[in-house]
C-alpha cells in the first residue's frame, strides 16, 4: 500500500468545505487470501474535499474505494462514511450504497435496458421517486454528459466513451451526498 498516494484538492469557490468528515479510515486492512492488499489505511476526507488516490496498477486504488462503498469486506479497522460505521448489519450497508454514488472502470449498465431506464432504475426503487421526476432528472445529467440524445438507446448501440459517460450520468441521477470514481475517464 505505500505504492499509493492522495492527492488532495479544495476549491473553495465552487463548494462548501467543512470540517465535518465524510469519510473516515481508521487502521484499514484488507486482504485477499494471504496477500495484504491494504495495510493500515488510514484517511479523513472532509465533506466538499476532493482527493485522488494515485498509485501503479495493482496498489490497492479499487479494492480501497469498494472497501469504502462495502463492495469488498475489509478484515480489520474502521470505515465511517457520511457518519455511519460500516458494518455487517445489511441496514448500514443499505444507507450507505444508497448515499455514495459509484462509477466504476467498466460500465455495468444493464444491457437490456435502455438508456434512459439504466438511469432512471435506482432512484425509483430505491429512493422511490416518481417516475416522472427521475426521468426529468436522468435527462438533466444526460445533457450534462452530452448524450441526452441517447436516452432511448440501448448501452450496445454507444460507444465505450458514450457508455462511460452514461455509467456517471446514472451515478449523478441518485443525488448521492459522496462521489466515489474508480478511473472514470478510461474510456473518454
Amino acid at each position: 500500500m505505500s505504492d499509493l498516494a492522495i492527492d488532495r484538492e479544495v476549491d473553495r469557490s465552487q463548494m462548501q468545505v467543512s470540517d465535518e468528515e465524510a469519510i473516515q479510515i481508521t487502521e484499514m486492512n484488507k486482504w485477499f487470501g494471504t496477500f495484504h492488499v491494504l495495510r493500515d489505511i488510514n484517511l479523513t476526507v472532509n465533506k466538499g474535499e476532493r482527493i485522488v488516490v494515485c498509485g501503479p496498477s495493482g496498489s490497492g486504488k479499487s479494492t480501497l474505494i469498494r472497501c469504502i462503498n462495502a463492495l469488498e469486506e475489509h478484515q480489520r479497522g474502521r470505515i465511517i462514511v457520511d457518519g455511519t460505521v460500516l458494518s455487517s448489519d445489511l441496514k448500514n450497508v443499505d444507507k450507505i450504497r444508497s448515499e455514495v454514488g459509484m462509477v466504476f472502470q467498466h460500465f455495468n449498465l444493464f444491457p437490456h435496458l435502455t438508456i434512459l431506464e439504466n438511469c432512471t432504475l435506482a432512484p425509483i426503487w430505491v429512493r422511490k421517486t416518481p417516475k416522472k421526476e427521475a426521468e426529468e432528472t436522468a435527462m438533466h445529467f444526460l445533457e450534462k454528459v452530452k448524450i441526452p440524445e441517447q436516452a432511448l438507446k440501448y448501452p450496445g448501440q454507444l460507444s465505450g466513451g458514450q457508455q462511460q459517460r452514461v455509467a456517471i450520468a446514472r451515478s449523478l441521477c441518485m443525488r448521492p451526498r459522496i462521489m466515489l470514481f474508480d478511473e472514470p475517464t478510461s474510456a473518454l
